[in-house]
Protein backbone atom coordinates (compact mmCIF):
# COMPACT_ATOMS: atom_id res chain seq x y z
CA UNK A 1 0.00 0.00 0.00
CA UNK A 2 1.85 3.07 -1.10
CA UNK A 3 2.58 5.65 1.26
CA UNK A 4 0.98 9.15 1.39
CA UNK A 5 2.39 12.42 2.20
CA UNK A 6 0.62 13.07 5.30
CA UNK A 7 1.85 9.61 6.63
CA UNK A 8 5.44 11.16 6.09
CA UNK A 9 4.71 14.41 8.17
CA UNK A 10 3.16 12.26 10.65
CA UNK A 11 6.57 10.03 11.07
CA UNK A 12 8.79 13.48 10.82
CA UNK A 13 6.69 14.77 13.66
CA UNK A 14 7.21 12.22 15.77
CA UNK A 15 10.64 11.90 14.80
CA UNK A 16 11.29 14.99 16.04
CA UNK A 17 9.53 14.65 19.15
CA UNK A 18 11.95 14.35 22.31
CA UNK A 19 10.95 11.24 24.64
CA UNK A 20 10.72 12.15 27.98
CA UNK A 21 9.50 8.78 29.69
CA UNK A 22 12.56 7.60 31.81
CA UNK A 23 13.82 4.37 31.82
CA UNK A 24 13.01 2.36 35.20
CA UNK A 25 15.54 2.74 38.01
CA UNK A 26 16.30 -0.78 39.53
CA UNK A 27 13.93 -0.96 42.28
CA UNK A 28 11.33 -0.82 39.15
CA UNK A 29 13.09 -3.95 37.57
CA UNK A 30 12.42 -7.90 38.42
CA UNK A 31 14.84 -8.91 41.03
CA UNK A 32 17.96 -11.17 39.84
CA UNK A 33 18.47 -14.57 41.55
CA UNK A 34 21.70 -15.19 39.31
CA UNK A 35 24.33 -16.67 41.16
CA UNK A 36 28.11 -17.59 40.17
CA UNK A 37 29.83 -20.47 41.36
CA UNK A 38 33.32 -20.44 42.22
CA UNK A 39 35.37 -23.69 40.49
CA UNK A 40 36.97 -25.67 42.65
CA UNK A 41 40.45 -25.15 42.97
CA UNK A 42 41.90 -28.09 45.19
CA UNK A 43 44.71 -29.78 44.06
CA UNK A 44 43.83 -33.71 43.15
CA UNK A 45 47.33 -34.17 42.34
CA UNK A 46 48.71 -35.78 39.35
CA UNK A 47 46.10 -38.25 38.20
CA UNK A 48 43.40 -35.06 38.83
CA UNK A 49 45.39 -32.61 36.96
CA UNK A 50 46.08 -35.23 33.84
CA UNK A 51 41.75 -36.37 33.91
CA UNK A 52 40.87 -32.42 33.56
CA UNK A 53 43.45 -31.98 31.08
CA UNK A 54 41.79 -34.33 28.93
CA UNK A 55 38.59 -33.90 29.96
CA UNK A 56 39.42 -30.43 28.49
CA UNK A 57 40.67 -31.44 25.43
CA UNK A 58 37.83 -34.02 24.40
CA UNK A 59 35.48 -31.32 25.21
CA UNK A 60 36.64 -28.57 23.36
CA UNK A 61 37.28 -31.30 19.85
CA UNK A 62 33.54 -32.33 20.78
CA UNK A 63 32.31 -28.48 20.78
CA UNK A 64 33.49 -28.60 16.96
CA UNK A 65 30.52 -29.97 14.72
CA UNK A 66 32.63 -31.83 11.91
CA UNK A 67 34.62 -33.66 14.19
CA UNK A 68 32.89 -37.42 14.43
CA UNK A 69 35.61 -39.00 16.31
CA UNK A 70 35.23 -36.76 19.85
CA UNK A 71 31.66 -36.62 20.45
CA UNK A 72 30.02 -32.97 22.30
CA UNK A 73 30.44 -34.20 25.90
CA UNK A 74 27.82 -30.95 26.46
CA UNK A 75 23.98 -31.73 26.61
CA UNK A 76 21.17 -29.28 27.19
CA UNK A 77 19.95 -29.47 30.52
CA UNK A 78 16.34 -27.88 31.13
CA UNK A 79 16.46 -25.82 34.33
CA UNK A 80 12.81 -25.16 34.91
CA UNK A 81 11.06 -22.23 36.14
CA UNK A 82 10.27 -21.57 39.84
CA UNK A 83 7.16 -19.37 40.44
CA UNK A 84 7.94 -16.96 43.22
CA UNK A 85 4.36 -15.11 43.37
CA UNK A 86 3.02 -15.39 46.67
CA UNK A 87 1.47 -18.70 46.88
CA UNK A 88 -1.69 -20.26 49.28
CA UNK A 89 -1.39 -23.39 50.63
CA UNK A 90 -4.52 -24.79 52.64
CA UNK A 91 -3.62 -26.19 55.80
CA UNK A 92 -5.81 -29.58 56.75
CA UNK A 93 -8.27 -29.38 59.21
CA UNK A 94 -6.89 -30.65 62.20
CA UNK A 95 -8.21 -31.43 66.05
CA UNK A 96 -6.91 -29.50 68.57
CA UNK A 97 -7.19 -29.97 72.56
CA UNK A 98 -6.87 -26.64 74.29
CA UNK A 99 -5.41 -25.71 77.33
CA UNK A 100 -8.88 -26.09 79.25
CA UNK A 101 -9.31 -29.48 77.58
CA UNK A 102 -11.55 -28.62 74.86
CA UNK A 103 -11.46 -30.30 71.32
CA UNK A 104 -11.98 -27.66 68.43
CA UNK A 105 -11.45 -28.04 64.84
CA UNK A 106 -9.39 -25.64 62.99
CA UNK A 107 -9.25 -24.42 59.32
CA UNK A 108 -6.34 -22.27 58.70
CA UNK A 109 -4.39 -21.08 55.13
CA UNK A 110 -0.32 -19.92 54.77
CA UNK A 111 0.62 -17.67 52.44
CA UNK A 112 3.85 -17.76 51.68
CA UNK A 113 6.65 -16.98 48.41
CA UNK A 114 10.07 -17.96 47.32
CA UNK A 115 13.11 -15.70 47.91
CA UNK A 116 15.88 -17.82 46.82
CA UNK A 117 14.96 -20.45 44.03
CA UNK A 118 18.16 -21.93 44.57
CA UNK A 119 17.52 -23.39 48.00
CA UNK A 120 13.80 -23.57 47.68
CA UNK A 121 14.81 -25.90 44.93
CA UNK A 122 17.95 -27.81 45.76
CA UNK A 123 17.98 -27.75 49.27
CA UNK A 124 13.97 -28.84 49.97
CA UNK A 125 12.34 -31.79 47.90
CA UNK A 126 9.17 -30.13 48.56
CA UNK A 127 9.05 -26.43 50.26
CA UNK A 128 5.33 -26.05 50.21
CA UNK A 129 4.78 -29.96 51.91
CA UNK A 130 7.47 -29.05 54.27
CA UNK A 131 5.84 -25.54 55.33
CA UNK A 132 1.86 -27.46 55.72
CA UNK A 133 3.76 -30.02 58.12
CA UNK A 134 5.77 -27.14 59.52
CA UNK A 135 2.48 -25.02 60.25
CA UNK A 136 0.21 -28.21 61.68
CA UNK A 137 3.21 -28.60 64.13
CA UNK A 138 3.12 -24.92 65.31
CA UNK A 139 -0.30 -24.79 65.64
CA UNK A 140 -0.68 -27.65 68.21
CA UNK A 141 2.04 -26.44 69.85
CA UNK A 142 0.64 -23.20 70.32
CA UNK A 143 -3.14 -23.30 70.59
CA UNK A 144 -2.89 -26.02 73.30
CA UNK A 145 -0.92 -23.40 75.10
CA UNK A 146 -4.19 -21.28 75.03
CA UNK A 147 -8.05 -21.60 76.77
CA UNK A 148 -10.79 -21.38 74.19
CA UNK A 149 -12.02 -17.92 75.21
CA UNK A 150 -8.70 -16.51 74.35
CA UNK A 151 -8.36 -18.36 71.08
CA UNK A 152 -11.40 -17.18 69.83
CA UNK A 153 -10.83 -13.57 71.35
CA UNK A 154 -7.17 -13.18 70.33
CA UNK A 155 -7.33 -15.05 66.57
CA UNK A 156 -5.25 -12.53 64.60
CA UNK A 157 -2.61 -12.32 67.24
CA UNK A 158 -2.07 -15.87 67.13
CA UNK A 159 -1.89 -16.07 63.35
CA UNK A 160 1.25 -13.73 63.86
CA UNK A 161 3.13 -15.69 66.37
CA UNK A 162 2.72 -18.88 64.37
CA UNK A 163 4.17 -17.24 61.41
CA UNK A 164 6.79 -15.96 63.71
CA UNK A 165 8.01 -19.47 64.81
CA UNK A 166 7.50 -20.85 60.97
CA UNK A 167 9.14 -17.99 59.41
CA UNK A 168 12.86 -18.67 60.49
CA UNK A 169 13.26 -22.03 59.51
CA UNK A 170 11.56 -21.42 55.96
CA UNK A 171 13.65 -18.86 55.69
CA UNK A 172 16.60 -21.61 55.31
CA UNK A 173 14.82 -22.60 52.44
CA UNK A 174 14.62 -19.95 50.56
CA UNK A 175 10.91 -19.14 51.38
CA UNK A 176 9.32 -16.50 53.08
CA UNK A 177 6.03 -16.88 55.18
CA UNK A 178 3.94 -13.69 54.85
CA UNK A 179 1.12 -14.48 56.75
CA UNK A 180 -0.73 -17.77 58.34
CA UNK A 181 -4.63 -16.87 59.12
CA UNK A 182 -7.23 -19.36 61.40
CA UNK A 183 -10.48 -18.94 58.89
CA UNK A 184 -12.74 -21.28 61.16
CA UNK A 185 -12.96 -22.51 64.42
CA UNK A 186 -15.86 -25.53 64.62
CA UNK A 187 -16.93 -26.72 67.87
CA UNK A 188 -18.39 -30.32 68.84
CA UNK A 189 -22.35 -30.42 69.36
CA UNK A 190 -22.06 -30.79 72.45
CA UNK A 191 -19.88 -27.86 73.14
CA UNK A 192 -22.15 -25.45 70.74
CA UNK A 193 -25.10 -26.26 73.33
CA UNK A 194 -23.20 -25.74 76.60
CA UNK A 195 -21.80 -22.55 74.98
CA UNK A 196 -25.52 -21.52 73.62
CA UNK A 197 -27.19 -21.86 77.26
CA UNK A 198 -24.39 -20.46 79.02
CA UNK A 199 -25.15 -17.00 76.95
CA UNK A 200 -28.81 -17.41 77.50
CA UNK A 201 -28.00 -17.63 80.96
CA UNK A 202 -26.25 -14.44 81.33
CA UNK A 203 -28.42 -12.69 79.03
CA UNK A 204 -31.44 -13.54 81.32
CA UNK A 205 -29.48 -12.82 84.41
CA UNK A 206 -28.49 -9.45 83.15
CA UNK A 207 -32.16 -8.57 82.29
CA UNK A 208 -33.25 -9.97 86.06
CA UNK A 209 -30.69 -7.14 87.05
CA UNK A 210 -32.06 -4.46 84.47
CA UNK A 211 -35.63 -5.15 86.00
CA UNK A 212 -34.76 -5.06 89.68
CA UNK A 213 -32.68 -1.74 89.01
CA UNK A 214 -36.23 -0.05 87.19
CA UNK A 215 -38.31 -1.58 90.22
CA UNK A 216 -35.74 0.22 92.77
CA UNK A 217 -35.76 3.60 90.60
CA UNK A 218 -39.68 3.74 90.31
CA UNK A 219 -40.34 3.00 94.20
CA UNK A 220 -37.72 5.97 94.83
CA UNK A 221 -39.85 8.51 92.42
CA UNK A 222 -43.27 7.10 94.35
CA UNK A 223 -41.70 8.11 97.18
CA UNK A 224 -40.60 11.08 96.66
CA UNK A 225 -43.98 11.91 94.95
CA UNK A 226 -45.78 10.63 98.29
CA UNK A 227 -43.54 12.99 100.24
CA UNK A 228 -44.43 15.98 97.68
CA UNK A 229 -48.16 15.11 98.16
CA UNK A 230 -47.96 14.98 101.78
CA UNK A 231 -47.85 18.82 101.70
CA UNK A 232 -50.49 21.21 103.03
CA UNK A 233 -50.50 23.11 99.36
CA UNK A 234 -50.58 20.39 97.77
CA UNK A 235 -53.67 19.31 99.87
CA UNK A 236 -54.90 22.50 99.18
CA UNK A 237 -54.39 21.76 95.23
CA UNK A 238 -56.09 18.54 94.78
CA UNK A 239 -59.06 19.87 97.13
CA UNK A 240 -59.74 22.55 94.49
CA UNK A 241 -59.66 20.57 91.28
CA UNK A 242 -61.91 17.59 92.90
CA UNK A 243 -63.82 20.94 94.09
CA UNK A 244 -64.06 21.59 90.34
CA UNK A 245 -64.44 18.74 88.55
CA UNK A 246 -67.74 18.77 90.79
CA UNK A 247 -69.26 21.73 89.76
CA UNK A 248 -68.82 20.99 86.30
CA UNK A 249 -71.35 18.29 86.54
CA UNK A 250 -74.76 19.28 85.19
CA UNK A 251 -77.26 18.90 88.19
CA UNK A 252 -75.09 18.78 90.62
CA UNK A 253 -74.97 20.74 93.83
CA UNK A 254 -71.46 21.84 95.70
CA UNK A 255 -71.16 23.17 99.05
CA UNK A 256 -67.64 24.32 99.42
CA UNK A 257 -66.17 23.36 103.09
CA UNK A 258 -63.76 24.94 105.01
CA UNK A 259 -60.14 23.59 104.79
CA UNK A 260 -58.53 23.27 107.97
CA UNK A 261 -55.39 24.91 107.50
CA UNK A 262 -53.01 25.94 110.27
CA UNK A 263 -54.33 23.49 112.60
CA UNK A 264 -57.67 25.34 112.82
CA UNK A 265 -60.03 22.60 113.47
CA UNK A 266 -63.93 22.95 112.96
CA UNK A 267 -66.02 23.18 115.75
CA UNK A 268 -69.17 20.90 116.69
CA UNK A 269 -71.08 24.29 116.08
CA UNK A 270 -70.07 24.54 112.72
CA UNK A 271 -70.08 21.41 111.20
CA UNK A 272 -73.28 21.12 112.45
CA UNK A 273 -74.74 24.43 110.61
CA UNK A 274 -73.03 22.81 107.67
CA UNK A 275 -74.61 20.11 107.89
CA UNK A 276 -78.57 21.31 108.20
CA UNK A 277 -76.95 23.45 105.47
CA UNK A 278 -76.34 20.42 103.18
CA UNK A 279 -80.30 18.73 104.02
CA UNK A 280 -81.23 21.67 102.48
Amino acid sequence: MPRSPSDDINMENLSNTPVTQQPRGQHGMQQSFAQEFSPDDENHGVYGSLMNTAGSIIGALGSIPCCVCCPNPYKSVSQGHVDIKIQIADIPQQVIMTKDNVNVQIDSVLYWHIINPSQSVFGVSNVQAALIERTQTTLRHILGMRVLQELIENREAIGEEIQEVIDAPARNWGVKVESVLIKDITFSKELQESLSSAAQAKRMAESKVIGAQAEVDSAKLMRAAADILNTPAAMQIRYLETMTSMAKGSNTRVIFMPTQQSGNEMTPLQANQWEQLAKQ
